[in-house]
């Protein structure tokens, strides 16, 4: 019997996904958390064979929870459950020590196969996540195109908690010009409208800046 924990701040997918393990004589979800800090309690107490994690939770999210969990206990296999395709929030969860990734709309059939095969310890990537994560020669990762300077992610992470340009302005010591001026080629580096809304694509790319 594979022993797992789940983690996903939303209490109703829980349930659902609790529901359906009930009766399967392979895979038991013996405990799940709200966010990550919760998360980490649940795997020192119950010692899983696989945890499931969000990536993005309250409190403490998936990635710290992974680093964490990787760093006590080697042979609990993480799995990152997520609605994020990027390609980043995958190489984050994977340098935090996950090795395989699904996504909450590719529903329970994957979720089964991936328990499956991380617990196995070998890595799981769902069918309709397109990663590239392949090395050049060199053996680097290959750059993306129109990547944002340091202060360009600065901004865009102060609008993706709801600061408007004037606040920013405040906060980093610039005018709000300046910060029209970065907001203008954020959007154009993201291949974007100029009256595209920010805020929504800067809380989309949190994890992909």
């Amino acid at each position: 019997m594979i022993r797992v924990i789940i983690a996903e701040d939303h209490q109703a997918l829980i349930d659902g996904i609790e529901s359906f393990f009930h009766n399967n004589d392979e895979i038991d979800i013996i405990a799940s958390a709200l966010n990550g800090k919760e998360l980490v309690k649940l795997v020192e107490k119950y010692r899983p064979n696989v945890v499931i994690t969000d990536i993005r939770m309250p409190i403490m999210d998936g990635v710290e929870a992974t680093k964490i969990i990787k760093r006590t206990y080697k042979k609990i296999h993480v799995l990152a459950f997520t609605m994020f395709d990027q390609s980043e929030a995958v190489k984050q969860m994977l340098d935090a020590g996950a090795i395989g990734y699904i996504l909450k709309n590719s529903g329970l059939k994957i979720m089964i196969e991936a328990i499956k095969t991380v617990a196995k310890g070998e890595k799981y990537f769902d069918p309709n996540v397109l990663v590239n994560l392949k090395k050049d020669k060199k053996g680097k990762k290959p750059q993306k195109k129109g990547i944002l300077s340091k202060r360009e992610k600065q901004i865009l992470a102060l609008i993706a908690k709801g600061n408007k340009s004037t606040e920013i302005a405040e906060q980093l010591f610039i005018t709000k010009n300046t910060v029209d001026t970065h907001r203008k080629n954020i959007k154009r580096k993201l291949g974007l409208d100029l009256n595209s809304d920010l805020r929504t694509i800067a809380v989309e790319k949190r994890y992909d800046f």
